[in-house]
Parts: structure tokens; C-alpha cells; sequence
């Protein structure tokens, strides 16, 4: 093999397998188990020591319209409704990748709900925007949980715990569900059709070799051991799925995405760019422009964000003490409102006692509000005054703030941001018309939390096609080379469609570049 990129001189070879798969997320784990179902000998290199990244961290929604799970649902769900709502919401869109993910989203909820290992539902979650082709209360579906007691126990070992567990160095839970589920379940798919997994291995490099072309052709990855550098040679090539940057602050300052590496929710010390960094050396086409994947994000008291999501009371203010949201938009929506102005982040979410005193909202993970006053990542005061002095704010003008937020509730409307007008703005309140997110600020005392811009991960990064194959900057693939998930850029854009995009995209793609890869095994055989 012709090495030509990151020389590994002395390096122990591994191993050799068809397809070597880089990252453990959703589209990693689905491209390395419809790989091995086929036939390929797959081996999937993790750099940490769980498998699932932020796809365990999720709640496994998985937008794939026009499928026969929501046919069965009884949804007005279809290839052609999502077509319509894409072209509604999405920016200058590639209309091949986008018909490419909506042909295949069904074929593929086909073929892994008919794996015994794998089922899927619906799942209730309004979309995100109100556009042509939206289903009410959404069309994205989910795996069914598994115990833990049942699955290989290596499986059982790998899968990533809940963010909240994970983030206190504690192991998972009995039962997993969501994103959790959906990782393990591939994972014992991956395994069952005799699939390798090496945890704690990071990806340096990638291998090339001759192509078919005569150009470069991606033949393996180069990784670090304890001991020393290892390559792994890869027969037909590489899927790259390792999440995007999110985790390496200079990279996101470079590339221009707002945020903190703190206040990212991929896991900590992951999502460093390293082998999206190995694409772009040979020569890969990348686009940025899309940004991220945003939220507003709960400060803790050690620093960190929490994805915040289902605001059912309080207001959204500034440094200034102005409103400048709907607080019931959908999170990433309303971390791309905190973005356009330095005086949002920090910002204060400002509410009330009317629930104890705890968080109108869904925080993953939320924190004991003992702990936040503690830090002063909460305040709390017996008027708003008071609260205004303790966040840092202008007294006169949270006090107006909240004056023009009672008057809304008390007239039904809120005039400045429209919020309660949507289906998503009072999904997580329990329905009922626009009154159910308009819950006035009068039962004292009052408490203020302090937001963040969080995110899900980057969203930019490599350009890929159809198949999933990377493409150079003059839009030649190169050969063997497919990536996936954050790690390529988003067939979305800068627009998130509904709940589930991330991880339903991910996998699409994962499976379009396996079918390419099996295509281009057939071929050789044929030709041999």
C-alpha cells in the first residue's frame, strides 16, 4: 500500500477489514450495521470509551417522513408532504441530496424496522416550523426501549449513559430508551453479523492508497494506542462519522460558530475535528456555513450548558432586561435569536414560584436550585427590583419588561413575539390555545436562571454527494471516502426541520453510502 498521508512508519498494522467506520453515533452505528448485515467485515474505531456520542444524549427522535410507521399511525405523513414543507423552509437548498434523503428516508425505516433488533413508533413532537407539508404534532419516530439485562454484555458495557449520569460519572440507567436505545440497538445488530468495535482510540489520519483513477484512494485510518501508533487498513473504505468540532475552540473561532466549547452538549473531551482535519488534508471540499446546531443552554455551576428546550412560563431577557424572543420558539430557532447580539449571552430567563420554585422548562441536565443560587447562576429576590440588582440588570427596565409581559397574558395576545400562536409553543404546555404559554410573573418570590448559547454539535464540515462520498473542491469524490452525520455538512443548511433532523439525516446518508459501497463490491467482482 502506497502511503500518503500521515506516514506511519513502524506502526503496527491492526488489522484489515472492508469498511473501517470512524465515531459511534446514530450514522456511524447505522452505516457499520448495515454493513455488516451485508456481508462487509466492518470494525467501527471509537475515541472514547462509550459508544453513541451525542446521539445517546438524545431522546432518539429520527425524522424520516414518508414511511410506513406513520402510515400505520394513521399520520397525513408522505414523501411528497415533505418535500413541500422542505422547500418551504430550507436555504438555497441542493435539490440532489435533498430528493436523495427523502427517496431513501422510507426504504430505510423499511429495512431496519424489519430487523428483529429493531422497531420503531411514533413519536408525538410538533415540527418546527409552521410551513406547507408540516404534520400536526409531527411525523418523527423513535426506537422501543430495551432492558439492559438484555443485550450482549458488551453492548451493554459501551452504550454512552444519559447526559446527566455521564456528567457525574455515573453509569447508565436499567432500562434504555431514546437515544440510548436507538445506540444500543445497532450496536447488537453490528455485533450479531460479527461487526468489530475498538473503543479508546483516536483517529489521527487517513490512509490512501492507489485508486482505480490512479488517484488517492482512502484505504484505512491511522490511530494512537498507549503503546504507540496502529493503522487499520480498510479494503473498500471509510466512513467518517465522528460528530463535527464542537469540542475544539480554536477550530470553532477559525470557522466562525458562536458558543463556548464549555457549553457544547457533545461529551466532554470528544467532537475535537481530527479526522473532519484528515478529510480536508487530502484535498476535501468543506462548507461552514451552516454553523451549528443551537440551544439556549442552562448555565451550571461548574461552567457548562444544559440543552434547554419547552419553556411553559417566565420570560427571556438580556443583559439590558429587554425581551427580544418568543421563549416558546423551537431551541434551535431561539439559539440562533441569542446569536445575533453579544447583550443575549449571557442572558436571564426570569420566572416565578408558581412551580415550586423549579424551572418551567425541560433542562437536561437541570441541577438542584440550591446548588444554582449557591453559584449565582440563579438569583432569587422577594421583588423584581431586587432581582434586577442581583442579575446585573436595570431595575426600571425588567421591571417594564415584566409589566408588558402581564398585561399579554391578561389580554391573551402577546403582541411583540407572537408566542402561543404556533402548535410548538404550547406542545410542552399541555395545549389548549395561545393562554397555555402565556402564564403571568405574580407569584413572588422571583427567581432569574442564566442562559447560554449552547449547541448539539457543529453542522458544518465536509461536502459530500448523494452517496455520501466526499468530494475535493473540484467536486470529483474521492475515492473510498464517505462521511456522515456532523462531520459532513448538513443536507438542512442553517434550518433544523423538525425534531430528529440531525440523527434521521445522519442515517440516511450512512445507508446511501453503504449501498455505494456494496454497488461498487459488485462492480469489482464483476469486472475481477
Amino acid at each position: 500500500m502506497t502511503q500518503t498521508v500521515d506516514p506511519t512508519a513502524g506502526s503496527d498494522v491492526l488489522g484489515t477489514w472492508d469498511l473501517v467506520v470512524v465515531g459511534s453515533g446514530g450514522g456511524a452505528l447505522t452505516a457499520a450495521a448495515l454493513a455488516a448485515r451485508a456481508g462487509l467485515r466492518v470494525c467501527v474505531v471509537e475515541k472514547t470509551s462509550y459508544l453513541g456520542g451525542t446521539s445517546a444524549y438524545s431522546g432518539g427522535a429520527c425524522w424520516l417522513p414518508g414511511g410506513h410507521v406513520q402510515a400505520s399511525a394513521g399520520l397525513p405523513d408522505s414523501t411528497d408532504g415533505a418535500r413541500s414543507y422542505l422547500a418551504a423552509i430550507l436555504e438555497d437548498p441542493d435539490t440532489a441530496r435533498v430528493e436523495a434523503f427523502l427517496a431513501h428516508s422510507p426504504e430505510l425505516v423499511r429495512e431496519l424496522d424489519d430487523d428483529p433488533l429493531l422497531s420503531f413508533s411514533w413519536l408525538p413532537f410538533s415540527e418546527y416550523y409552521d410551513a406547507p407539508g408540516r404534520v400536526p404534532f409531527g411525523r418523527s419516530i423513535q426506537p422501543a426501549e430495551v432492558r439492559r439485562d438484555e443485550l450482549p454484555p458488551e453492548v451493554a458495557a459501551w452504550v454512552r449513559p444519559p447526559v446527566e449520569r455521564d456528567r457525574a460519572g455515573q453509569g447508565g440507567r436499567r432500562t434504555l430508551t431514546g437515544g440510548q436505545a436507538l445506540i444500543a440497538r445497532l450496536a447488537w445488530m453490528l455485533v450479531r453479523d460479527g461487526g468489530e468495535v475498538r473503543t479508546d482510540l483516536p483517529v489521527t489520519g487517513l490512509l490512501t492508497g492507489d485508486g482505480v483513477d490512479g488517484g488517492g484512494a482512502v484505504r484505512g485510518v491511522a490511530a494512537m494506542t498507549p503503546e504507540g501508533p496502529v493503522v487499520l487498513e480498510a479494503r473498500r473504505g471509510v466512513v467518517l462519522g465522528a460528530g463535527g468540532f464542537e469540542g475544539d475552540a480554536a477550530r470553532r473561532a477559525e470557522r466562525g460558530v458562536p458558543g463556548d466549547v464549555a457549553w457544547t452538549m457533545a461529551p466532554r473531551g470528544t467532537n475535537t475535528g481530527e479526522p473532519l482535519q484528515a478529510a480536508m488534508a487530502l484535498g476535501a471540499a468543506t462548507d461552514f456555513s451552516a454553523g451549528g446546531w443551537f440551544c439556549p443552554g442552562l448555565e451550571q455551576p461548574d461552567g457548562g450548558g444544559s440543552f434547554t428546550l419547552g419553556f411553559r412560563g417566565g420570560v427571556m431577557v438580556d443583559a439590558h432586561g429587554r425581551r427580544y424572543v418568543n421563549e416558546s420558539l423551537p431551541y434551535d430557532r431561539f439559539g440562533r435569536e441569542m446569536a445575533k447580539d453579544a447583550a443575549r449571552v449571557p442572558s436571564w430567563f426570569v420566572f416565578d414560584s408558581r412551580e415550586g420554585g423549579r424551572l418551567p422548562a425541560i433542562a437536561m441536565p437541570e441541577g438542584e436550585p440550591e446548588e444554582h443560587l449557591a453559584a449565582g447562576t440563579w438569583v432569587r429576590a422577594d421583588s423584581l427590583e431586587e432581582l434586577a440588582q442581583a442579575a446585573g440588570v436595570a431595575a426600571e427596565q425588567l421591571t417594564a419588561t415584566v409589566e408588558r409581559w402581564n398585561a399579554a397574558c391578561a389580554r391573551g395576545r402577546d403582541e411583540d413575539f407572537g408566542r402561543g400562536e404556533d402548535e410548538y409553543d404550547t406542545f410542552f404546555a399541555g395545549g389548549g390555545g395561545p393562554q397555555a404559554a402565556l402564564v403571568p410573573l405574580d407569584q413572588p418570590p422571583y427567581l432569574a436562571a442564566r442562559f447560554v448559547l449552547s449547541d448539539l454539535g457543529t453542522k458544518g464540515g465536509l461536502v459530500t454527494d448523494v452517496a455520501a462520498r466526499v468530494l475535493r473542491e473540484g467536486g470529483s469524490p474521492i475515492e473510498g471516502l464517505y462521511a456522515v452525520g456532523n462531520t459532513s455538512a448538513s443536507v438542512f443548511g442553517a434550518v433544523y426541520p423538525g425534531p430528529g433532523a440531525p440523527l434521521g439525516s445522519a442515517m440516511v446518508f450512512a445507508s446511501l453510502a453503504v449501498r455505494d459501497l456494496l454497488a461498487d463490491r459488485r462492480a469489482a467482482g464483476q469486472n475481477g
